[in-house]
C-alpha cells in the first residue's frame, strides 16, 4: 500500500497522465498517483469481467472503500490506503469521489449514452477536481478547473469512440456527433481559460492531464479520423505546458 505501487498502476495503465505526473514539482507526485491509480481502478472495473453483477459489485467495493476513509482503516488494496491518507489529509471531498464511481455504471451495460455532459462532469471534470484540491486549490478555483476537466475529457472520450463502438457500446446520444462534442470541449475549454486568473500557479500541475486537449479536439473538427497527436509533438507540448504553466 504504498505511493510506488500507485506510480507503477499508473505507468502501465494510464501512460498519458503518468507522463502528466512526472512532469509535475516531485512533491506533488505522492498526491496525484494515488488518486489516478484509483481513478485507473475504477475505470477499469466495468471491463475486467463479463458479467455486470461482478462490475457492479467491484464499483461498490470502491463506494464502500471512499464511504469508509474517515474511520482510517484502509482496506487490504494497493491503492486503498494511500487514497485514505489522501482524503484524510487534504479534505478531498467524498461526494466528488462517489460520483465519479457511479457515473461509471455505464460502462457496464451497452445501454445507449443519454447524458454524455453528466458523465463527463463526473468522471473528467470531478477527477480534475479532485486533484486540483489535493494541491490546495481554493474553492473559488473550481469552476474554472471543472471547466479544463470537462474540456479534456471530451478529447479522451472522442479518442475512445472507435474502441466503444467495436464492443458494441452507443457512446455518442441522439444527435450528438464527434464534431458537435468537440466544438462543446472547446467552448468549455475557452471558458475555462477566461478564468485562468482564479487558479494557483500551485494548482497547475493538476491541469497537465488536459495538456493534449486543444489539438486533439481541432483534430476532431478537421478530419473524421481517431484525434491522435505524434509523439514528439505530444511531449514537446506536454513540457512546454509544464515548464510555462500556460493552460
Amino acid at each position: 500500500m504504498t505511493v510506488q505501487a500507485c506510480a507503477d498502476l499508473v505507468r502501465r495503465g494510464d501512460p498519458d497522465r503518468f507522463l502528466a505526473v512526472m512532469a509535475a514539482p516531485l512533491a506533488f507526485r505522492a498526491r496525484l498517483f494515488p488518486l489516478y491509480a484509483f481513478n485507473l481502478e475504477v475505470a477499469r472495473a466495468p471491463w475486467v469481467t463479463q458479467e455486470p453483477l461482478i462490475a457492479e459489485m467491484r464499483l461498490q467495493w470502491w463506494r464502500d472503500v471512499v464511504e469508509n476513509s474517515a474511520s482510517g482503516a484502509a482496506r487490504a488494496h494497493e491503492v486503498a490506503g494511500p487514497l485514505h491518507a489522501l482524503i484524510r489529509d487534504h479534505g478531498l471531498p467524498v461526494a466528488v469521489i462517489d460520483s465519479l464511481i457511479a457515473a461509471r455504471r455505464w460502462d457496464i451495460h451497452a445501454d445507449p449514452q443519454d447524458d454524455l455532459d453528466s458523465y463527463l462532469e463526473a468522471t473528467g471534470a470531478g477527477l480534475m477536481w479532485l486533484a486540483a484540491r489535493a494541491l490546495g486549490a481554493p474553492d473559488q478555483a473550481e469552476v474554472a478547473v471543472r471547466d479544463y476537466g470537462w474540456a479534456a475529457a471530451a478529447a479522451g472520450y472522442l479518442r475512445a469512440v472507435p474502441a466503444l463502438q467495436a464492443r458494441g457500446r452507443h457512446p455518442l446520444p441522439l444527435g450528438v456527433t464527434p464534431a458537435s462534442l468537440a466544438q462543446q470541449g472547446l467552448a468549455r475549454l475557452a471558458k475555462a481559460r477566461a478564468e485562468r486568473r482564479v487558479v494557483p500557479s500551485a494548482v497547475v500541475p493538476a491541469l497537465l492531464p488536459g495538456w493534449q486537449t486543444h489539438v486533439l479536439l481541432r483534430q476532431v473538427l478537421g478530419s473524421a479520423g481517431t484525434p491522435a497527436m505524434p509523439e514528439v509533438s505530444r511531449r514537446g507540448r506536454l513540457l512546454w505546458q509544464a515548464a510555462s504553466g500556460r493552460w
